[in-house]
Formats: C-alpha cells, sequence, structure tokens
C-alpha cells in the first residue's frame, strides 16, 4: 500500500483495492445530495455559485442510499480494529448516513456541529439561515480502542473539556484553492482549521489518514502538516490535480516531539501502589498524610492502609481508606494521600510518575 499519494478513481472500487484493516481514521466529505431544483440567486439578481456538479446529483434517495451503503461497507473494511471514522454532511443526508453506517457496524461515539461564523445568508427569506454542519464521529465497532487526545484538546481550548459544538469559519480568502480564471477550484471547500481539530483529535503522528472524497485535498494537506500519512481517492482529475499541486510544495513539521498531543491518565500504564513497596518507594510502617495533615494513615507490608477517625478504624487500599475517612463516597488516594520529603508534603502520584518514567527508560 503506497501512503501519502492521490488516488485517481471511483471511491469504492479504489478502497475495494486496499488492504484490509490498513488505516488508522477515515475523514470522508460525501455528496450530500442537495436536491436543488432551481439556481440560486441574491436579491441583487445576481447568482449564487452553489453546488449543482453532477456528482451531488441523485436520481432518488433510493439511489443516494445505495451509494452510501457501498462506500461505508469498503470503509469499514479497510479502517482498522481500533480504527474510526469521520464524516461530514448537512441536513440533506447526515441523518441517512448515519443510519446506514449503525446498519453497517460502526459505533457512534460523537456527532459535532460545525457551527458557521460566517454562514451564507438565507436569500429568499423562507427558512432559517443554514449556518451548521454535522460530523459524526464514529468508531470500527462498540469495543474498537479508539484513539482520543483529550488532554491535548483541552489544553487547546484553554484547559476546558473540548465541546461537541466547534465554532469555526468557512473556507475563504487566500485559503481558497482557485483556478486561472480566478474561480474556486472546488464548492465545497472545507478549512484547514476544522480538519486541523479532526486529526488532532483523533490521531497520533504517523498514522494513515484516508479520504475517500478527497476534492481540494483539505485533510491529505493537514495530514501532512502535522506529520501524518495520507491517501486520498478523487474520482475528478481537476480536483486531483488541483490537490496534488497543493501538496507538492507543503512542508510537515520537521521535529516529532512538537506533534505529539498530551497523553491522558487513562492512557498512562497502570501502575498499583503495591509496586512503590516493591521499589522501596514506600516501606511498610510508613506514614501518609492528607493534605493538610488532618488525616493520618500507615502503610502495611501488603499495601493496605490502617487509618481511624470518631468513626472508627479503616483498612483497605489507598482510595476506600481515603473515601471512607472523609465519609465520601469514592477517592483518589493517588491525590488525596501525602508523604513527608524533607519539609513538605507531596503526593503518593509523585512517587507514581517516577515509576513510570523508569518503565519508560527500561523499555527503550
Amino acid at each position: 500500500m503506497k501512503l501519502d499519494t492521490i488516488l485517481v478513481g471511483d471511491c469504492i472500487a479504489e478502497m475495494n483495492k486496499l488492504p484490509a484493516n490498513s488505516v488508522d481514521l477515515i475523514f470522508a466529505d460525501p455528496p450530500y445530495n442537495l436536491q436543488l431544483k432551481e439556481g440560486l440567486t441574491r436579491p441583487d439578481h445576481s447568482v449564487v455559485d452553489g453546488v449543482d456538479d453532477a456528482w451531488d446529483k441523485f436520481s432518488s434517495f433510493l439511489e443516494y442510499d445505495k451509494f452510501t451503503a457501498q462506500w461505508l461497507k469498503a470503509a469499514h473494511r479497510v479502517l482498522k480494529p481500533d480504527g474510526a471514522l469521520w464524516v461530514i454532511g448537512s441536513y440533506h443526508n447526515i441523518f441517512r448516513v448515519g443510519a446506514t453506517l449503525q446498519d453497517i457496524g460502526f459505533w457512534i461515539l460523537n456527532d459535532v456541529v460545525w457551527t458557521k461564523n460566517n454562514p451564507m445568508p438565507n436569500f429568499k427569506g423562507k427558512r432559517f439561515t443554514n449556518a451548521h454542519e454535522t460530523l459524526i464521529w464514529a468508531a470500527k465497532g462498540p469495543n474498537a480502542k479508539y484513539q482520543f487526545n483529550y488532554e491535548g484538546l483541552k489544553a487547546m481550548n484553554d484547559d476546558l473539556q473540548m465541546r461537541s459544538d466547534w465554532m469555526l469559519p468557512i473556507c475563504q480568502g487566500g485559503e481558497r484553492l482557485k483556478g486561472e480564471d480566478g474561480k474556486k477550484v472546488h464548492p465545497t471547500q472545507k478549512p484547514e482549521s476544522l480538519l486541523y481539530r479532526v486529526i488532532m483529535a483523533t490521531t497520533q503522528p504517523g498514522d494513515v489518514v484516508l479520504d475517500p472524497f478527497l476534492g481540494s485535498g483539505t485533510s491529505a494537506a493537514v495530514a501532512k502538516k502535522l506529520g501524518r500519512h495520507f491517501i486520498g481517492i478523487e474520482r475528478d482529475e481537476v480536483y486531483a490535480k488541483a490537490a496534488h499541486e497543493r501538496l507538492v510544495d507543503l512542508k510537515p513539521i520537521a521535529e516529532r516531539e512538537w506533534l505529539e498531543a498530551a497523553v491522558s491518565k487513562r492512557q498512562l500504564p497502570r501502575i498499583p501502589f503495591g509496586w512503590l513497596l516493591e521499589r522501596g518507594l514506600i516501606k511498610p510502617g510508613d506514614h501518609l498524610f492528607a493534605p493538610k495533615k488532618q488525616h493520618i494513615a500507615k502503610v502495611r507490608a501488603d499495601a493496605n492502609l490502617i487509618a481511624a477517625n470518631q468513626e472508627g478504624e479503616f483498612v483497605g487500599s489507598i482510595h476506600r481508606v481515603g473515601a471512607a475517612i472523609q465519609g465520601l463516597p469514592a477517592c483518589n488516594g493517588w491525590t488525596y494521600w501525602h508523604f513527608q520529603h524533607k519539609k513538605e508534603l507531596l503526593p503518593i502520584d509523585v512517587l507514581r510518575e517516577k515509576v513510570r518514567s523508569v518503565m519508560g527508560t527500561e523499555n527503550t
């Protein structure tokens, strides 16, 4: 399988040529089947350059559903067991696509609303201004261990959890590809900001991103910049040529360390408290303290803690005793219990990270 390439041809036929279980992420921007019956004009009677291309026209919903099922089945086959799919659409098609991908076996993780802060107005004034598109993020199946860079996204969002409503501008200005005639090359070119967030959220450097409807090549361009491999499929030779020219001189970020997303603690190796005793970082009989020394626990050789308050004596894990001594249903013992280090108290999580760092050295 050749990476970092654009395949010119039918997306279903080209995906069927790829090895099964070979790509990490699929980003799909399929035809929306907009069902436009007449040209759209502005109040000044000028014509809006909308999507009226043959590739967006289907004779019926049945034909569109058949096409959707075919490309989604091909996508499901080529996706790795722990891979994921993103598909974008509008109210014209996204609900039909969503039902079909569930029927095929994909497992929906989120729907994301891309709210456009500069949408095209509704010129006729007969409907709401259509100011958003919907993305579906789905794993290959319900048991897939899909990639999600939670901590990195949180940092991108000023230390707040990234929400499922994304306010991003449409593609415009210098980012919009134009031909020699000055007209836009592709009517539905997506902004790089949208693909940046998708790829940063759900891949790691070196992963393979497949786009079966490459169009003007936004997904491939962002993948290349971020140190991911890409495979683009596009049946229109004009679009494929424009995407190739866009990519040929594009330079990826050279240093891998600048491409890595922060690792969520859930992705880190699990370190039992007993490992601290086995490595001599904590000893039987040592005292552990609550953050303000309001509670004290003694460490047993079997890694259980013993602590007491007016309610009685408690024996158990760092988490169970931490919860019981506070009268709470749960407690993160790694951050609640502290050890004395010189003149300060440090959380035992510091010792856990020390073990992890040693493990990392041993594995290199």
